[in-house]
């Protein structure tokens, strides 16, 4: 290989810098942003993508929002990057949002009934077994469902036109620099 190390990284070595960066945060950021923008994929599947991971944000399940989103976008065509972008729809300000409205929305789906708490999770020490999360975690998961489509289908609607104004601004300026660049 051309531009190959001399001695390969070992797995510990590959795991700190995947953690925490050798030079800086900002030169990290900096990069991904710049790889975000080289993109190659089409302004469908960057749209497609990113509706993925806005869709799985509105689920319960946030310690696999990323790989979720991953692996929805790889079945439907869309571009995992954009469907990792997407899964940032879903932070600490939107998930109580997410969260409480997914309930109540699964709830009515579910058929109602008197509204009561599902389950005391914060009594003592935290040892909930899945049949006692589960009364809460079946409306969310219900109830995400039309949250997440319709949040995604608007998502999609936004993101397919502002992907493809930036590619054919990209294009342009290439072309233009091409052109003077010869003359």
């Amino acid at each position: 290989m051309l531009f190959r190390r001399r001695e390969a990284e070992s797995r510990y070595q590959k795991l700190r810098v995947w953690l925490w960066p050798r030079r800086s945060w900002s030169r990290s950021t900096r990069y991904i942003i710049h790889r975000v923008r080289r993109l190659s994929a089409t302004p469908h599947a960057v749209a497609l993508g990113f509706a993925a991971g806005v869709f799985i944000s509105a689920t319960p399940y946030a310690g696999f929002h990323m790989v979720m989103a991953s692996t929805l976008a790889w079945i439907i065509g869309g571009s995992i990057v954009g469907a990792i972008l997407g899964t940032f729809v879903g932070n600490p300000l939107t998930y109580p949002l997410f969260w409480v409205s997914s309930y109540e929305v699964g709830h009515v789906i579910l058929g109602g009934g008197p509204h009561k708490a599902p389950a005391d999770l914060w009594s003592g020490d935290f040892h909930a077994t899945i049949n006692q999360i589960w009364p809460l975690l079946k409306p969310m998961t219900i109830g995400a469902i039309p949250i997440g489509l319709a949040l995604g289908a608007l998502s999609y609607v936004l993101v397919k036109p502002t992907v493809n104004a930036y590619q054919h601004r990209r294009r342009a300026l290439r072309a233009r620099s091409d052109a003077l660049g010869t003359k």
